[in-house]
């Protein structure tokens, strides 16, 4: 079904009820969301837009990107959002690839996009005088129908192997996903509200969904980002705040709550995924904040919804092995299946690594005219997510790193994530990421790029002998880069690609 009809239901229930917020500022009730949402749908049909086209988003967080993305919906089309760090180039890429009809962009990118677009394609500008016209239409009676299969939602996933593919998100997709959220991750109440920290275009964006069921606020911090002192004032100020957050994104917060001695006050739920969260980080964080942690792991493929560790099992120090659950990502969500698999397919026995395979109604039906990388990734009815993991006896998933990320040497295969882990147990390290280097005769070694803590200095040979205390020998690295910052991307990610370049240039 179309989700747009969750807003015009949640409008009939609760019209008054608060539903977008800049920062403290109350700037739409629900009737009000629906009202300009309908209107911007029938706008968008005006200029053509028809059930199945795509309508691109080139912007960063702001209450008006969900007005958007609802007219976009009530039309029957497909939004196509748009990392809006991209470069107008890359972004003019996907409009084509997407054969988008229209682009909604914000005037920080408008100038440089409009040049580079391809014939034909309309731009709107999302802060412009057409797009306050738009949402003054007379609007649509009700939603366009859409049935499961329809995409809603045309993701690109970051491209770090070529061009971005097409992830196509279907209508039954988000459903599942938002479904599965209330009974696996948690569940959402009229007075919470839903803080957009994270960019609006990746996952946080998806969890628009189950707050619009519910009648919730969707809050956009003044900043338009992530600043953990605002996050922090905003939760004190507007109670019940969830957000979801990349595991770089908790520690900033985490460290700039001890720092204010602030427990988290007015947080609800912080949803942590997108990346590895390092036990040490984990630990920290709900001692200083409380329980107020749950993990989910998806991929662009499946969204959001793999398996999810529950805020119980997060905050538990009594179970015998809450260590290794706490560095798990937990369970298969409600609607998943999840098996590690070898390379035929077949299960392989508890504490296994192979690669995790999942299946169920999240699980994207495909990438947008790619029929080569569907066959890469959909097998046998399965996703083969490319994460290389191992499940214990009671179900739950321990990944390891990205099949690309694994370091071979001398035939011997090396878990950067397995090393990070223990490198970041020392004192002196604040955050560190190890990738694989060239070697002649073992093939690859490992080395690690090492970003000191405030005022530390790095000793080599303290940081060998400190991973020789916790790990096999011929796992550690064997050169340190200290540098001052890692590279990552709008969302927080480290970009190990951007690690292995800087080694190439050095062959």
């Amino acid at each position: 079904m179309n989700p747009a009809e969750w807003l015009a239901r949640t409008a009939l229930r609760t019209p008054a009820a608060p539903a977008l917020l800049t920062g403290e500022r109350v700037v739409a009730d629900y009737a009000a969301f629906a009202r300009s949402a309908a209107a911007i749908g029938a706008a968008l049909r005006a200029k053509g837009v028809a059930p199945g086209d795509r309508v691109a988003l080139f912007a960063g967080n702001c209450v008006e990107y969900l007005e958007a993305l609802y007219g976009i919906w009530f039309a029957g089309a497909a939004a196509v959002p748009v990392n809006a760090k991209l470069h107008p180039r890359e972004c003019a890429w996907i409009v084509e690839n997407s054969e988008a009809k229209i682009v909604i962009v914000s005037s920080d990118h408008a100038d440089e996009l409009a040049p580079v677009l391809p014939p034909g394609v309309a731009l709107i500008r999302l802060d412009g005088a057409e797009f306050a016209a738009m949402r003054e239409t007379a609007p649509l009676a009700e939603p366009a129908p859409m049935s499961d299969d329809d995409m809603l939602w045309l993701f690109y996933t970051s491209g770090t192997t070529g061009r971005p593919k097409g992830v196509m998100i279907s209508c039954a997709n988000i459903l599942a996903t938002a479904l599965t959220y209330f009974v696996d991750v948690d569940d959402v109440a009229r007075e919470d509200a839903i803080l957009y920290a994270a960019p609006m275009s990746h996952g946080a964006g998806l969890y628009n969904f189950m707050h619009v069921m519910r009648g919730a606020r969707h809050v956009v911090p003044d900043s338009g980002g992530f600043e953990p002192q605002e996050i922090l004032d905003l939760a004190k100020k507007l109670r019940n705040i969830s957000m979801f957050a990349a595991p770089t994104m908790v520690r900033r917060l985490v460290e700039r709550a001890k720092a204010v001695g602030s427990d988290g006050d007015g947080i609800k739920t912080i949803v942590y995924g997108g990346g590895p969260m390092y036990l040490a980080d984990i630990v920290e964080a709900v001692e200083i904040m409380g329980p107020r942690f749950v993990q989910i792991y998806g991929q662009g493929e499946s969204p959001m919804c793999i398996t999810a560790l529950s805020r119980e099992a997060i905050a538990d120090r009594a179970h015998p092995r809450w260590r290794e659950r706490l560095a798990s990502v937990g369970l298969a969500q409600s609607c998943m299946r999840v098996k590690v698999a070898g390379a035929d397919g077949a299960k392989l026995p508890s504490g296994e690594i192979g690669e995790v395979l999942a299946q169920g109604p999240a699980v994207m039906p495909g990438y947008w005219r790619n029929p080569k990388a569907n066959a890469d990734t959909l097998k046998d009815g399965w996703l083969w997510t490319g994460d290389m993991g191992a499940m214990d006896a009671d179900g739950y998933l321990t990944l390891h790193d990205r099949s690309k990320d694994v370091v071979i040497s001398g035939g011997s295969n090396i878990y950067p994530r397995e090393v990070e882990e223990a490198l970041l147990t020392h004192a002196a390290v604040a955050e560190v990421a190890c990738v694989g280097r060239w070697h002649a005769d073992w093939g690859e070694e490992l080395v690690a790029f090492v970003v000191p803590a405030p005022g530390a200095s790095i000793d080599p040979a303290a940081l060998d002998a400190h991973c020789l205390d916790l790990i096999a020998r011929f796992k550690r690295p064997k050169a340190y880069y200290v540098v001052e910052e890692l590279p990552k991307n709008n969302y927080g990610k480290v970009l190990k690609t951007a690690l292995r370049d800087r080694l190439a240039k050095e062959k």
